[in-house]
This record gives structure tokens, sequence and C-alpha cells, in this order.
């Protein structure tokens, strides 16, 4: 228990550090919103006011929702376009927030049409990701969740709709469907036209939350419906690779393999097949880490978020643990494959303990993502926000 305090105590610290930084305190508003780093920001508010029973950082989570729409809904300042990025009148724009899709929040402005191809400048560059949309998704799902409000749940619902018609696109050639990495602010062109290794599967996980939320809300039919979506999503997965030795993607992975075991099982799905799957991905991207030199080597050498992602999902075994004991999901492949990832929970351990590390966070690569770096140590800490999927209040 002491250990727990300490770490819930830590990540308040740090999640009262981003809110003042970012401009959700007692100063003015800021137009400083990243969307990632936002979407795990909410999770990490909401966690905190369900495990301290303080209402402020409920009410931090609520402000920072609305900040987010209200910056990264919307055009650029030094974009010619002006007002809601979807195109609505102020006041319509206001209540559907999410249906033009959310800008990434990059200091660049997007790339124009007529202006070439640049692999170190796009990085820095705006536009929309789907992993971005999907972590939002998320968030405003967990609100829901965690409030009982349903206009969250819609607002996550009608940007799954505005994603799945963007970024599922069929190839002129061949006719086949496929997904684009990143599009344009308004969505209509691709900026990456390549596809995301995990998206297909972040599209399907979300989609299966977002309709299981609504459908305990009662509210299934008053929003855009995602079987298509989810449709479309299952079959790009089937011809995925999952495989991955990158710390950020394997930590992805286990995340969605706890959403998974939560979610359980639908008839539309074969989750027991789909979670072996996932476990057995991730268990040799695990192995493929720790036979790596990457995690061995010095703080200016390494990226804390990313690595920080791995520990985030190595936080979800105990919980795959938990959720698949007793489930029609526990294949013995699926336990084979729980009770050897268990066996590295010290691996989180050790990832949270160095970046926690002020020396480490004194190398360059720590200031120069100081917000997402802070945010994702701050889930690590405690994760319980960003990957259990809140109980609705009663009544």
């Amino acid at each position: 228990m002491p250990a727990k305090v300490e770490a819930l105590g830590a990540a308040a610290a740090l999640m009262g550090a981003f809110a003042e930084r970012t401009g959700l305190g007692s100063g003015p508003p800021s137009s400083r919103r990243y969307l990632w780093t936002d979407a795990f920001a909410v999770c990490n508010l909401l966690g905190l006011a369900r495990e301290t029973g303080e209402r402020r950082w409920a009410e931090l989570a609520l402000l920072l929702v609305d900040e987010v729409h209200r910056v990264l809904g919307r055009h650029r300042p030094d974009d010619v376009r002006t007002g809601w990025i979807s195109g609505l009148g102020e006041r319509e724009g206001a209540s559907h927030p999410t249906r033009g899709g959310l800008r990434i929040g990059k200091p660049l402005p997007e790339r124009r049409a007529d202006e070439p191809f640049d692999e170190r400048l796009e990085w820095e560059r705006d536009g929309q990701y789907f992993h971005y949309l999907t972590k939002w998704m998320h968030a405003l799902d967990q609100v829901s969740r965690a409030t009982g409000e349903p206009r969250y749940n819609a607002w996550a619902r009608e940007l799954a709709a505005a994603a799945h018609a963007a970024f599922v696109r069929a190839e002129p050639a061949s006719g086949a469907r496929r997904m684009a990495w990143k599009l344009s602010t308004d969505l209509a062109r691709p900026l990456v036209p390549s596809m995301g290794q995990h998206d297909p599967l972040d599209g399907l996980f979300t989609c299966l939350q977002l309709e299981a939320m609504a459908a305990e809300l009662g509210t299934l039919e008053t929003g855009p419906r995602l079987e298509a979506a989810v449709a479309d999503f299952a079959s790009l997965l089937a011809a995925v690779e999952l495989r991955t030795a990158d710390p950020l993607g394997l930590g992805g992975l286990l995340a969605d393999a706890g959403r998974l075991a939560q979610l359980g099982h639908r008839a539309d799905i074969d989750g027991g097949a789909l979670l072996e799957r996932l476990l057995e991905a991730a268990r040799t991207g695990l192995s493929a880490v720790q036979a790596g030199h990457e995690l061995r080597q010095s703080a200016d050498r390494r990226l804390a978020f990313r690595e920080l992602g791995l520990a985030i999902g190595l936080s979800a075994v105990e919980l795959l643990s938990e959720r698949t004991a007793a489930s029609a999901l526990a294949r013995p492949r699926v336990r084979e494959h729980v009770e050897a990832l268990a066996r590295h929970a010290s691996l989180g351990s050790a990832l949270v303990s160095f970046w926690s590390d002020p020396a480490h966070q004194a190398s360059p690569t720590w200031p120069e993502h100081h917000d997402i770096n802070a945010v994702m140590l701050a889930t690590s800490l405690a994760p319980e926000g960003f990957l259990v999927l809140a109980q609705r209040p009663n009544g």
C-alpha cells in the first residue's frame, strides 16, 4: 500500500505541474495542446479523481476536454482557413466538436499539396493521425464512463465515424481497402499514405468499446453506428503482422489486449483467437526488446515516452490475468502467454524507476518532449485511469 500511495502522489505532482504548465490551472487558457499527450492526461486526471476522491481532478479532466476541442477542433491561428475544421458553424460546431476530426497539434503547419515531401519535417507538421484520434476516442469514452454523461461517448462515436470514412480508402488500382497513416487537417488528402502497423487494431477495439458503452447508456440509436467500421477494421487486421520490437507499439499491443479482455466476447468477433494472436505477438516482441541493446543505452540516446508506453502496457498484464482467469477468452494458449508475460513485470518497474530519476530527466531528450514524457510517466505510475474501463456511476 505505501508504494501505491507514493506512486499516486508522484503521478498527482506530475499532472498538477502539467495542468499549470499548459494553461489548465489558474492562468489564462493556452493554445498549447497536443492530442496524444492530452488523451493520456484526461485518463490520468479521471484516475486520480477516482483514486483520491478529489473532485478537482475530474474538473480538470472536463476542462481539458473542452480546451482540446477549442484548440484542436479548429483551424490553426496561422491558417487562412478559420473556424471548426468540420466546416460547421459556430453553434453547431460547438455541439459536435469532433465531427471533422482533431488536429495533432504539431508546431508546423501541414504540408501544402504543392510542397515536396520531407520525412524529417513531416514529423513536425500538423494534420491528423488515426492513432491519435483513437486515443482521444478512448479518453472521451472514459469520461462518459466516469460521469455517466452520454455526450462524451457520442462525440467519440462521431469522431470514429469521421476517422473511418476518411482514413480507410480504396486503392485506385486494385480497389483494395487500406488505411492512410496521416491525413491533412481537413481529411481531404493523405500526407503519409502508408498504413500504420496497428491502426486497424486500434480502430477495431476502440469502435467495439464505444458501441458497448453506448449500448449501456441506451444511446446506441441516437448517434452514428459503427458496424461498418468494425467490419472494415477486422478485415484489415486479418492481413496485418502484429509483431513489433518497438517499445511504444509493444506497449500498445498489451494495452489493447487488456481492453479486449475487459470487453469480453462478441458473436461477430472471435475474441479468444484474437487475444491469443495479440499475446503471442507481444511475447515475441518483448523477447526481442530484452535481447536488444536499446534499453541499455544512456538516457541521452533514449526516448522516455516510447519506453514508458511499454511500461504502461506491462501494467495491463495483471489486468489480463484477472479478467481471463474465468473468461470464455481464456484458451490454454492465452493463459500460457499471460503467465509468460507476467514474468517480465520487473522490466516495467525498471523503466518507470529509470525515468523517475532526476539525473535521467536532466538528459536533453527529456525536456525536448517534456509534456508527453511527464504525462506518460504519470500514466506509468498510476495506470488504472488509462487501462481500466471505468464503471458507469449508478443511476
